[in-house]
């Protein structure tokens, strides 16, 4: 494949920055690594900012929809009218995601990449329409390959929006009814792993209907693992468009040097696919939290990700990104605005 804009270089971290911010946690009146992840927290965002007093107050929340023609197979406990129906609610305001932006003051911005039912331009959305929904990809391929690079656009843009607001993070969301099945699909594929092992109940399917969703991913990647011999092309066959604009978005918030802080499974997925796709963009992910989806243990762990929350999510939209948000921020105000030793006139431990 010749070279398209995600193989670009990503941005290098600051070791300088690090350094300094790992000297400063050093001389704050605590233990040494009394405060675990959060000093590694702090750390980590410093290298990523290049100051060693990092802060995560502007925040950029990219919600990205789509349709998934693999839900006529009866995938999903809900009908794939709710798709556009989210929609509405994101920007009325009603959504959990929408309650989380308004609480921490963060720019909220809702990207219709393609609905399989027809939808009116609804105020406060992108309206994409890259397609009427990915294509059942029980029986070819989900998406063509313009429609693929289109929707990886789309988060490469949601991306450089953000960083023109002045944002200091990054959460990617997605909405699309059937794309826990897609995203699943997807992890078999890059981890080389049993269906088994990862399909779950998304949004509340029961036992059979599990067992049913098993056997569709299962005959899906018997029909395309002949034809994959990249990671591309395992978005395009078993993709979403939601899914390739979250992948986008992760490959471009390391390219443009911006943070990105991940959400569940679906999220997670994509983000693995980003690093199979450049695996320099790694460095600027963080991780939100592991959900209760079955799959999202092991994706995290082929990331070596180190997640912040374990709760039991499973909405999605972003918001176990956005309900960890605080404690990125508090791990920054910790890092800047602990006193020193010397300042606070604190014996420190005998060397």
């Amino acid at each position: 494949m010749s070279l398209h804009w995600w193989q670009n270089p990503c941005q290098p971290l600051d070791h300088v920055a690090r350094g300094k911010a790992l000297a400063r946690q050093q001389q704050l009146t605590k233990p040494a690594g009394s405060l675990g992840q959060l000093e590694r927290l702090a750390v980590q965002l410093a290298a990523l900012q290049g100051r060693e007093r990092p802060s995560v107050e502007q925040l950029w929340i990219g919600i990205f929809a789509g349709d998934h023609g693999v839900v006529c197979e009866g995938v999903s406990a809900y009908p794939q009218e709710v798709t556009g129906q989210m929609l509405r609610n994101f920007v009325a305001g009603g959504a959990a995601i929408s309650v989380l932006a308004r609480q921490l003051d963060a720019a909220l911005e809702v990207i219709d990449l393609g609905t399989a039912l027809p939808l009116d331009e609804l105020p406060g959305v992108r309206h994409l329409r890259v397609g009427a929904g990915t294509l059942n990809f029980l029986q070819g391929p989900a998406m063509t390959c313009a429609q693929g690079l289109i929707a990886l656009e789309a988060g490469r843009d949601s991306v450089r929006r953000a960083q023109q607001a002045g944002a200091e993070l990054f959460i990617g969301g997605e909405m699309g009814i059937g794309n826990t099945t897609a995203a699943t699909a997807l992890a078999c594929w890059l981890l080389a792993c049993p269906v088994a092992a990862l399909v779950g109940p998304g949004t509340g399917l029961n036992a059979a209907g599990v067992a049913h969703k098993q056997a569709v991913i299962e005959a899906a990647l018997a029909l395309h693992r002949p034809a994959i011999g990249e990671p591309f092309e395992a978005l395009q066959r078993l993709g979403g468009f939601e899914i390739l604009a979250l992948v986008g978005a992760y490959l471009a918030c390391a390219q443009q040097g911006l943070p990105a802080l991940v959400d569940g499974f679906i999220c997670s997925v994509a983000a693995l696919a980003a690093v199979r796709l450049n695996p320099a963009c790694r460095d600027w992910l963080l991780f939100a939290h592991c959900g209760a989806e079955p799959g999202h243990r092991r994706v995290l762990q082929a990331l070596e990700a180190e997640p912040l929350l374990h709760l039991g999510l499973r909405l999605g939209e972003g918001s176990g990104a956005a309900l960890a948000v605080p404690l990125l921020q508090l791990a920054c105000r910790l890092h800047n605005e602990m006193a020193t030793f010397a300042e606070a006139a604190v014996a420190e431990r005998p060397a």
